[in-house]
């Protein structure tokens, strides 16, 4: 092929076949990740930002108490003294650490359909969620 055969925008087309399938395939999977890539990492960041807002005041206590006595005791027993290890909400530091305020809003917001757990953020607001979280920081099992 000569260099004035190769001056024609036609020459330069791809004639198709397995390379420009694979080329069209790499394309593709760019576009998708970069399209994908923010969500993941926004998601990411959310998890990780998960925070009580009243840690650590004594002053929502005796509230989220009256709450969880009110909403979750039928199931988590008063003031969350119950014997089944599924539903002792006094084990929440041992079972999940400092990741405990994340899993405890994923499962009073989503619930938990198939165990019996309802959404409870159609119910109760934010504020009274997290009382409630903040009275069960009082009464975690000592590791």
């Amino acid at each position: 092929m000569s260099s004035s055969s190769l001056s024609s925008p036609t020459e330069l087309r791809s004639r198709g076949g397995a390379g420009s399938i694979a080329g069209s395939a790499v394309v593709f999977f760019v576009v998708v990740l970069c399209v994908l890539s923010p969500g993941v990492v926004r998601a990411q960041q959310a998890a990780a930002t998960i925070t009580n807002p009243f840690s650590g005041r004594a002053d929502v206590i005796e509230e989220g108490r009256g709450l969880f006595n009110q909403y979750c005791a039928h199931c988590h027993g008063t003031n969350a003294y119950q014997g089944e290890r599924p539903r002792d909400l006094r084990r929440l530091s041992l079972r999940y650490g400092h990741e405990a305020p994340r899993i405890f809003w994923e499962t009073v917001t989503r619930g938990k359909l198939d165990k019996g757990m309802p959404v409870w953020k159609t119910v109760l607001s934010e504020d009274a969620l997290w009382q409630i979280f903040t009275f069960l920081e009082t009464v975690q099992a000592p590791p």
